[in-house]
């Protein structure tokens, strides 16, 4: 049997609406949300009985989506938000984007801050890291020609 796709990421945050409105922004639409809750939930990530809302964002394209996740119950046990790039585990999620510079002034005006600089990589894109709401980790990319 194939592999049909990549249906989303995760990510948990403490302020879902400030994430909701920076992926917004960012051109990521709310596709719902919803709270998640209850025993059977709690079977699928083993935290036992958990409440948690989530906000489902949807690129524009429809293909790919974003999980924004706060936890109500259990408590958060740990912070990786800071974590710098070399650290082990998840690290980002990069978004292809038309034109990088418009969108940083648009992302920044949101908070956003670049974390190292804008570069070029050959005559195929431009990129850069931000953080983003909370300290995410985003990656940003403008491919040329």
């Amino acid at each position: 049997m194939a592999l049909k796709r990549m249906d989303n990421v995760g990510i948990v945050v403490e302020d879902l609406g400030a994430a909701i409105d920076f992926f917004g922004e960012l051109g990521l639409e709310l596709e719902g949300r919803a709270m998640v809750e209850g025993e059977w939930a709690g079977r699928i990530t083993g935290l036992g009985d958990q409440h948690v809302e989530i906000a489902m964002m949807r690129t524009p394209d429809g293909h790919s989506r974003l999980e924004l996740s706060r936890f109500l119950k259990p408590d958060v046990v740990a912070d990786h938000r800071n974590a710098p790039v070399n650290a082990l585990g998840y690290l980002r999620v990069m978004f292809a984007v038309d034109d990088i510079d418009e969108t940083l002034e648009r992302l920044c005006t949101r908070g956003a801050q670049l974390v190292g600089e804008v570069v070029q990589y050959k005559d195929a894109y431009r990129l850069c890291y931000i953080r983003g709401p909370e300290g995410i980790l985003i990656g940003i990319a403008q491919e040329l020609g």
